[in-house]
């Protein structure tokens, strides 16, 4: 997982190393310039303005300098320093970006996104997989029943639409001809104001119901694929000629029996809600992750980029070493077989 980790920031900084030179360039040029504007004497001690520009052109070398960009992006030295800072969450200064409170650190701005990505996404993938297993769990049970079938229709035709289009005619549905939700999901009042907790679940609503309403149908019409082959099994056939309650057999056998590729997609769900939905955000206007990698692509933010790519990955190689954990504990033939 570390390597993985070590791997997925190498690309990173080789995709944007060069440009990522010159931004941070820039930022010392503007920074530096900035300093000696806002002392009015250094500017008044010289006598011709060759020698001041002489004097900030110095500055900013030596500026460069200092911070190690005076040599080129793929020296070792460069990288190994730019990864160890990555690592230890120093991600630098957004070029344009900034937090609500005004942060320019992209540290600050991606935590101030991450937990309204959790609470909508997140929560959306939850409810998602817990009305999908139960869906399934019971299709698979009841193969051509009147539940599986709409099962499957339903997942056909949910899958067939793109989740910005059913968000947009939600919205004009129960924004604008109903106006029981409002049609950004971003509240009015600012996070530090009384009621901004209930104000943001409030505006959530509309967006949770429109990613749960396109995604249970396809987790549902999973578990049942998986269901339908394990009902099948000599062990649940046996189970069933002894006379065991049916509910029994599917929840505390089958489902458990398919519980590992379960897993695997649950956690590959949850790590991936956790990077939001860039068109599905923009379509709500939820200031979440996905929001956030939209604005720093249009703006070619890289250090906001880099930053949020470092976190998605940490949480996608750390969903993936739980999902194998449960493996474990799911299917004892691991555990056998590892102690072996």
């Amino acid at each position: 997982m570390f390597g993985v980790l070590m791997i997925t920031l190498f690309i990173t900084i080789a995709l944007v190393g060069s440009n990522m030179d010159t931004i941070l360039k820039q930022g010392i040029t503007f920074q530096v310039r900035s300093e000696i504007t806002e002392n009015p004497g250094i500017a008044k001690s010289f006598s011709t303005v060759e020698e001041f520009e002489e004097f900030v052109q110095n500055s900013i070398d030596q500026r460069i300098k200092e911070t190690g960009l005076d040599q080129p992006w793929y020296s070792p030295k460069r990288i190994g320093l730019t990864m160890y800072k990555i690592l230890l969450l120093d991600f630098g200064h957004a070029t344009f970006l900034s937090s609500d409170s005004g942060s320019s650190d992209v540290k600050d701005i991606i935590f101030e996104k991450l937990p309204r990505t959790v609470l909508l996404f997140t929560s959306a993938t939850i409810i998602i997989s817990i009305i999908g297993i139960f869906l399934g769990s019971i299709s698979g049970n009841k193969v051509g029943s009147l539940v599986d079938r709409f099962t499957s229709s339903f997942a056909i035709i949910s899958s067939s639409f793109p989740v910005w289009w059913i968000g947009m005619l939600m919205i004009f549905l129960f924004s604008f001809t109903y106006q029981i939700f409002p049609s950004r999901a971003t509240p009015d009042i600012g996070p530090s104001e009384p009621g901004y907790l209930v104000a943001l679940l409030y505006h959530m609503t509309l967006p949770i119901i429109t990613i749960v309403m396109i995604g249970f149908g396809s987790w549902a019409y999973l578990v049942r694929n998986f269901m339908v082959g394990i009902m099948q099994e000599d062990y649940i056939i046996a189970k069933k000629t002894i006379g065991i309650n049916q509910k029994k057999i599917v929840y505390s056998h089958a489902l458990k029996n398919a519980a590992p590729p379960i897993v695997t997609i649950l956690a590959l769900s949850l790590s991936g809600s956790l990077g939001g939905a860039i068109i599905t955000e923009a379509v709500f206007d939820w200031p979440g992750m996905g929001r956030l990698y939209f604005e720093a692509i249009t703006v070619m933010d890289l250090p906001v980029i880099i930053g949020a790519t470092y976190i998605l990955t940490v949480f996608f190689l750390v969903s993936i070493f739980i999902a194998d954990l449960l493996y474990g504990y799911f299917d004892p033939r691991i555990r056998t077989s590892t102690n072996t």
